[in-house]
């Protein structure tokens, strides 16, 4: 599966901004995509992941309450939208997706084989 991202741009903190993660390939049903962000200066964090099939979400406790994830698999995309955007969210922000993937290893980015290019999100105060 080929991802590709959107969606990113400047907000003003307590703004609101929708990512959205487009997919190619078969069988999207079938993978558990995840948004991950990298900061400055920082390594990868784990934001949020929808699951295959039955789309549990899942999120980083940072980020709960403000951000939601959803699935759209007819249309194979993953939109994030997130709201009440703070400077300490400024990041590079990207999808990932991996088939099957256990619940146990959804905010490893280890586990995910398929990755979308980022989309810079940049926060202003």
């Amino acid at each position: 599966v080929q991802l590709q991202a959107s969606g990113g741009g400047l907000v003003q903190a307590g703004g609101s901004r929708r990512l959205s993660c487009s997919a190619s390939g078969r069988f999207f049903i079938n993978y558990t995509v995840a948004w991950f962000r990298q900061a400055p200066g920082k390594g990868r964090e784990f934001v949020s992941a929808v699951k295959y099939g039955v789309g549990t979400t899942y999120y980083n406790d940072a980020v709960k309450g403000r951000f939601t994830i959803s699935r759209d698999n007819n249309k194979k995309t993953v939109d994030l939208q997130m709201n009440n955007l703070q400077p300490e969210d400024t990041a590079i922000y990207a999808c990932a997706a991996a088939s099957f993937l256990h619940d146990d290893h959804y905010r490893a980015d280890q586990y995910y084989n398929f990755w979308g290019q980022g989309t810079l999100v940049t926060v202003s105060s």
